[in-house]
């Protein structure tokens, strides 16, 4: 792939929203009141449909006044005081985001916006610091205070003119804590629950995030990931989904896992709001007086997937009907003029041998140095005694395995762990960078997730998923974009590529977005047959 910059394809992006409206053509209906549209009341003006609605046609009516960001801001705000409780993805809403709307509007109003997120409505997952509201990880040992300042990628957000509308829900310390946890289960928050189908789980750690932009509770959310917490709960949850090139997103202020993989990464409803949002978080959007995006002028238009060289991961271990889902995924992309090749990246066997034991060192040194600028537990030794001494930490699943076997691992200065990340980092590219070497490839496709399995306390998480681990231990882009149902339940398409071709692979999400037509509004089920028909 040739590499091109990120605000260059936003602005491509943006120009085809424009001329082209909502992101597939289920969104012109969705306005006519066919499909699932919001409750009654819950539009903040007549025309607008919150599931379909992308941030450049909000912006194009703040530019015009016909929307302000204060009327959008309180949609969002009643939205999830009426539909977030039959999924319980937002722990809780900032109070001052009406007076950050309202300063959004002056800047309208004055022709003086920030960007292409000024007025915007963004979740963050809570384990992003916000320095006014509390950041917890999902656990009750940093439920006191507030940290001191924001997360870098916060202070971004903020400068950029967005407004931040709450924190939501995830997997109580980023899924790393025990030997088999319940995904999108925190002791601060309790159970998420995935939007299409409400017993069935949401996949995590993003949970909260995947979930409330399902439910259409913001314009975008912020994730973060290790391996598979972005790109997972946004196949799950039949959002988008990217994980950002290591590096290209600040980790400072974040709650850490690992800083050898961990990045926090946007998530939206649509390949535009995820490409606007990366542009704003990785510092590439420009401001631009008068103007409603902000963006460059170099406009150009997507080429499609016609000549485009995908090669298929098919991962039949995910189930008959996801393996179904991706042959006909493919003939789509065929008839659109794309080749695809079937692939299997070399390495995995290893990959997987090594990965879980160096994140356990990494992740001692990581969490010791973030609980040091906390109130509470001030180390992982202490973590582990404050999760003994708390019942409400088991009232789901007991066990804290991972910190224990965190706490005996041996430091990140002993020589074998050193070999052991060097080794990951080279086979986890290789397996990319030959495949896509010897097919020719633009990227690499595979699923991102299986139906949603039952959400189970006692049982815990039904989710070996190995297509997210290549992208993740290299460091190298992913992105999950909605390709079908299973039944009710979404199934993602997960690309990855080289090492910062962040902005081809958004390029190419967009193209399969358009032809895959794959979005459709949550019906908040109670429950589907266990059978796995579509």
């Amino acid at each position: 792939m040739r590499k091109r910059s990120t605000a260059t394809l936003v602005a491509a992006l943006v120009a085809g929203s424009l001329c082209a409206g909502a992101p597939n053509p289920r969104a012109e209906a969705a306005e006519t009141g066919v499909g699932n549209p919001p409750p009654a009341g819950l539009r903040p003006k007549p025309g607008i449909d919150l599931d379909t609605v992308t941030i450049p046609q909000l912006q194009a009516r703040m530019a015009d006044g016909s929307l302000t960001s204060s009327a959008l801001t309180t949609a969002y705000l009643r939205r999830i005081k009426t539909i977030d409780p039959k999924i319980n993805a937002v722990l809780r809403t900032d109070p001052t985001a009406l007076r950050q709307a309202a300063a959004s509007d002056a800047r309208h109003r004055d022709g003086s916006t920030r960007g292409p997120l000024d007025g915007i409505p963004v979740l963050l997952k809570d384990n992003v610091n916000t320095r006014d509201t509390p950041t917890t990880a999902g656990s009750l040992a940093l439920a006191g205070s507030p940290p001191d300042g924001d997360a870098a990628l916060v202070t971004r957000l903020r400068d950029a003119g967005a407004v931040i509308l709450g924190k939501t829900n995830l997997s109580e310390w980023a899924n790393f804590r025990a030997a088999k946890p319940t995904s999108g289960w925190s002791a601060v928050g309790g159970q998420t629950n995935n939007p299409y189908v409400l017993d069935r789980n949401p996949c995590g750690s993003s949970s909260g995030s995947a979930a409330a932009l399902a439910a259409s509770l913001a314009q975008v959310a912020i994730g973060t990931e290790t391996d598979g917490s972005i790109v997972c709960p946004a196949g799950m949850n039949g959002v988008v989904g990217h994980k950002p090139s290591l590096g290209l997103v600040s980790q400072a202020g974040v709650v850490p896992i690992s800083a050898e993989q961990d990045t926090a990464g946007p998530m939206a409803r649509n390949v535009i709001d995820t490409a606007l949002t990366l542009a704003v978080l990785s510092g590439s959007a420009t401001s631009h007086q008068g103007g409603p995006i902000g963006l460059p002028d170099e406009l150009t238009r997507s080429t499609g997937l016609r000549g485009k060289r995908i090669g298929l991961w098919r991962l039949p271990s995910l189930g008959p009907e996801v393996d179904a889902l991706m042959t006909r995924t493919a003939e789509k992309l065929r008839n659109a003029g794309a080749e695809v090749v079937e692939v299997t990246p070399p390495y995995q066997r290893r990959l997987a041998e090594l990965e879980f034991p160096a994140l356990l060192s990494e992740f001692h040194r990581d969490i010791d140095a973030y609980l040091a600028t906390r109130d509470g537990p001030p180390n992982l030794a202490e973590l582990i005694e404050f999760n003994r001494a708390h019942p409400a930490e088991r009232t789901c699943f007991a066990g804290q395995e991972l910190f224990e076997q965190a706490l005996a691992a041996p430091p990140t200065t002993d020589p074998e762990h050193r070999a052991m990340r060097a080794e990951l980092k080279d086979l986890s590219r290789r397996s990319i960078d030959e495949t896509m070497a010897t097919h020719q490839l633009d990227a690499i496709a595979s699923p991102t997730n299986p139906p949603a399995w039952t959400t189970d306390c006692a049982r815990g998480d039904n989710d070996v998923i190995p297509s997210s681990t290549p992208a993740a231990v290299a460091g190298y882009p992913s992105l999950s974009v909605p390709a079908g149902f299973v039944n009710e339940l979404p199934v993602g398409l997960l690309l990855m590529a080289g090492d910062h071709e962040d902005a081809e692979l958004l390029s190419l999400g967009a193209a399969l977005e358009h032809r895959l037509h794959a979005w459709r509004a949550p019906r908040f089920l109670p429950s589907v047959g266990l059978d796995a028909s579509r």
